[in-house]
């Protein structure tokens, strides 16, 4: 069996006869030992091989029970990491956790699911929202099904292009168009990676969440990392704290707005004369090269727009910008690209797309249940309120990333919406370097290629 004794760390000597050491943890120096072994290091000179043989001799359960549970010294806590999986979720239980600055991890690409068995949550149990569900499966399947068929006709294979990679790219664009039906509420996956003390932070909103799924999700979370980390995590609470985060996510968990114009610059707070002092690494910025992070301090821009469910769960992977989670409703319509792909295609696929959403429209009324878990029942493809602020920096990578060809049409438009109202905001002061794609496409054929595939 290893030991401590037998790990082979790496090691690069200094001029100065210090080191640099890559530890090798190899399954036996875990999270909580890792945070240990860093906090000895900040507060002793004796070096890392004097931590390790203590590490050896006394493990690190009491350390971390004294240190970082009893002292409450947090720090200690982002020395050591956990990776937590979670499956069979509705696609809101992703969207919370993402919800948090230092979130890591991957949720399942829904292009990728097969939703002829994926279960359809249904929390309110009756017979006419099962209705509803299945006539959304129904639909789905039979649309991918069509659309794989009809996009053949309105995007031929042209000459050179390989057929298996026309096929998926015929597969993408199809689901593209027909992911706008599936319910909110369907289930998928996700990976969650963080260190110790950000899962604790974040658990502290998460138990509060409006949603049962999300609140059942964050429980459980917290019992499985008290079992697996044992002397870093605590169920004592405070209760002026969780009163606090209670009423907190009560008020500000979802953004909501009954109207809302195509696209608004809602407020530019830049300091012009500070940004003045980053006119070189404005003007002269190459393509794919990141403006300095220090340009932050000069401000921020906000924009507002609606953008549908499926598109918003592609933006909310920027962190680095502050974005409201907005409650899925049906108030501000269906996005009409995904109508008027299907009216492109097959005139008959408009048509009963049209029936399908009046008939979630009029059942969605009749059912008695807060609007949160509504949510449930609603196609992704219903337009939120987004509200979206960010400094320079974190704007700027968005917005060329989120222009690009590949991007989904509807997120690509609101991409270049941004980009252009940055330029327009800062034109008067510098020539604004920002590399939008603006190209007109359709269909292209690199999508097919676009796959993660074991090999």
């Amino acid at each position: 069996m290893m030991s401590i004794k037998d790990l082979k760390h790496v090691v690069r000597p200094l001029s100065n006869s210090g080191f640099v050491m890559i530890l090798d943890t190899g399954g036996v120096i875990g999270p909580e030992s890792a945070a240990m072994l860093q906090a000895l290091h900040s507060r002793s000179v004796g070096g890392i091989k004097e931590h390790l043989k203590a590490l050896t001799e006394k493990g690190s359960g009491a350390f971390m029970k004294k240190y970082y549970i009893g002292y409450n010294h947090k720090s200690i806590g982002d020395c050591g990491d956990a990776i937590v999986f979670i499956e069979g979720v509705p696609m809101f239980v992703p969207k919370s956790v993402q919800d948090w600055p230092l979130y890591s991890g991957q949720e399942s690409s829904t292009r990728f699911i097969d939703f002829a068995k994926q279960i359809f949550a249904n929390p309110l149990g009756t017979v006419a929202s099962e209705e509803l569900l299945e006539k959304l499966r129904k639909f789905y399947l039979y649309g991918i099904k069509e659309l794989n068929k009809s996009l053949k006709l309105r995007f031929p294979i042209k000459e050179g292009e390989k057929s298996t990679i026309y096929d998926k790219t015929i597969s993408a664009r199809a689901f593209d168009i027909m992911r706008g039906f599936l319910p909110a509420g369907a289930h998928t996956n996700l990976s969650w990676m963080m260190n110790l003390r950000q899962f604790a932070d974040e658990l502290l909103t998460l138990r509060h969440h409006p949603l049962n799924i999300v609140r059942e999700v964050s429980m459980a979370t917290e019992d499985g990392l008290m079992e697996m980390f044992p002397n870093s995590f605590s169920k004592k609470r405070y209760e002026a704290i969780e009163k606090y985060a209670g009423e907190m996510g009560r008020l500000h968990t979802y953004h909501h707005r009954t109207s809302l114009s195509d696209f608004e610059v809602s407020k530019v707070l830049l300091d012009f004369d500070l940004l003045s002092e980053y006119k070189q690494a404005i003007i002269t910025r190459p393509e794919k090269a990141e403006l300095p992070r220090k340009i932050r301090e000069c401000g921020l821009v906000r924009f507002e727009f609606p953008l549908d469910f499926g598109s918003f769960r592609d933006i909310q992977r920027h962190r680095a910008v502050t974005q409201q989670m907005p409650l899925l409703t049906t108030d501000l319509g269906f996005n009409q690209w995904y109508l008027s792909e299907l009216r492109e295609s097959m005139d008959d696929l408009y048509s009963q797309a049209c029936e399908v959403c009046d008939f979630i429209c009029k059942k969605l009324a009749r059912f008695d249940c807060p609007p949160e878990i509504l949510q449930y029942y609603i196609p992704m493809g219903f337009n939120t309120a987004n509200r979206l602020t960010g400094d320079l920096h974190a704007l700027t990578y968005l917005i060329e990333l989120r222009s690009g060809w590949a991007v989904h049409p509807t997120l690509r438009k609101k991409a270049i919406q941004m980009g252009e109202a940055l330029s327009t905001i800062i034109a008067p002061y510098f020539d604004f370097a920002l590399h939008l794609d603006t190209s007109k496409t359709q269909f292209d054929f690199r999508r097919g290629s676009q796959d993660i595939i074991e090999k």
